[in-house]
């Protein structure tokens, strides 16, 4: 693998995830030491984010470095610069309560934050030693972090809700700090089906989604229906782990399925299925994955919450930016993390993409990443869940958004890493050309033709 660039100063290629040291076992060992002693972490944080914050180039930062050296350099940033107010702010904040931890992901493109913060050095720069956990289906995500194996997880958008309000489990608090993705998913059918365009002839169909408590579940669900089929009667929707959705299209055992990517994607280099649609034409910007805590995590270790989120917001605003994507690809493609050919992985962050049917689609927006948890996107789902009968009686759409998706929290930090995050919490949209009032939740699923509740 080529070396990768560092995100903070591309032009410098070295060796490691981070792009600070000549090898990997390099950067281990020097993560390791800085871990082994906060006060000399927390002074090196400090004293370089002064030097950012003073010069705010990096090639005039470097060239001053390089000129004086490091040691001459914050002596004289010194005489100047209160660095003991500084580090005293830093301290302020609290060392981190627990700097190795566990994070659950599954092997999809969704977690494309969560995961190249490990390989590029966005959680070693908040001080953590991340040990990212590729994990077989999202029923074993949840457990394992309802278990406390998991600190915290890549966890489908509306998992969380689901946790919280006890569908399926006993009720746990759980939160939403950021969303993953926006967009990033689509429709495959078996190849045998190219004559099948229009939804009204799937009657019959088996199609898998990756959870039932899932975005993909909820759109795959409203497509059929916008087209008169009923998800419970007409069809039939399985939960199928994205690993395995492939081999399932292959094996004849299913017609198609709504699943996140590289699966799509995979499904059209392996030759065994086209896409027949992005959902972003379903409805442009919606969220699908999560990083998610449990509420205990985030009132207990504050600070390790704090640097955890950090991490993932300083990665996501870098992942926002097309001309990194190729970088992305080449560091979240191996067998540890998605598994997946380089092209695969290109062809969904970058958007220029074959779509099994002899054409090579172009659309920059295909997967977007975007941290903000509008309340709107948690009081959608819940009109989903409702809609489809798995959530039962009265429900606080409002007070469970707030609870669980943590706007505050995400605006805070998305601006600290240069993003700009909106001034509401909520706003309209549109899914499939009918708009949505998250002001109006239950007259929305009152106007559904088929629903179950």
């Amino acid at each position: 693998m080529s070396a990768f660039k560092d995100p903070f100063n591309p032009e410098v290629k070295l060796g490691c995830g981070c792009g600070r040291h000549s090898d990997q076992a390099a950067h281990d060992a020097d993560l390791a030491a800085q871990t082994a002693d906060s006060e000399v972490l927390g002074n090196r944080v400090v004293e370089a984010a002064v030097m950012r914050a003073l010069f705010p180039h990096d090639a005039t930062r470097r060239r001053f470095l390089n000129a004086v050296g490091a040691s001459t350099a914050m002596a004289a940033v010194s005489t100047f610069f209160p660095m003991g107010m500084a580090r005293e702010a830093f301290a302020q904040r609290g060392p981190l309560e627990k700097s190795s931890i566990k994070v659950g992901f599954i092997p999809i493109t969704c977690a494309t934050p969560i995961i190249m913060s490990q390989p590029m050095g966005f959680y070693g720069r908040q001080g953590l030693n991340v040990d990212v956990v590729k994990t077989a289906g999202w029923a074993v995500i949840r457990d394992k972090t309802l278990n406390k194996e998991y600190d915290a997880a890549h966890m489908l958008s509306p998992m969380p809700i689901a946790i919280t309000l006890g569908l399926g489990a006993n009720p746990v608090p759980y939160t939403v700090p950021a969303i993953e993705n926006v967009n990033g998913q689509a429709i495959t059918l078996s190849v045998k089906h190219k004559d099948k365009r229009d939804p009204k002839q799937w009657k019959g169909f088996k199609f898998a989604v990756p959870f039932d408590y899932s975005i993909h579940n909820y759109l795959l669900r409203y497509l059929l229906a916008e087209n008169g089929l009923d998800p419970d009667k007409d069809v039939q929707i399985r939960s199928v782990p994205p690993p395995e959705m492939v081999a399932n299209l292959r094996a004849d055992n299913i017609d198609g399925f709504l699943a996140p990517d590289p699966v799509n994607q995979r499904a059209v280099f392996d030759g065994v299925g086209f896409i027949h649609m992005l959902t972003k034409e379903m409805w442009d910007g919606h969220p699908c994955c999560a990083f998610a805590a449990s509420r205990e995590f985030v009132t207990k270790m504050p600070n390790t919450y704090r640097a955890l989120l950090k991490a993932i917001m300083e990665a996501t605003a870098f992942a926002s930016k097309p001309e990194n994507r190729k970088q992305i690809a080449e560091a979240i493609a191996p067998a540890n993390y998605l598994n997946q050919p380089v092209t695969v992985v290109e062809q969904v962050l970058t958007g220029t993409f074959a779509d099994g049917l002899g054409n090579i689609r172009k659309d920059p927006n295909r997967i977007d990443f975007d941290p903000f948890p509008w309340h709107s996107f948690a009081i959608w789902i819940m009109t989903q869940m409702k809609r489809w009968g798995q959530l039962k009686g009265d429900v606080d759409y409002a007070k469970v958004a707030r609870e669980v998706f943590l706007a505050t929290d995400a605006a805070r930090l998305m601006k600290e890493v240069g993003m700009k995050p909106p001034t509401a919490t909520t706003k309209k949209f549109s899914v499939m050309g009918k708009e949505f009032d998250p002001a109006k939740p239950d007259a929305y699923i009152q106007s559904f033709a088929i629903r179950r509740g």
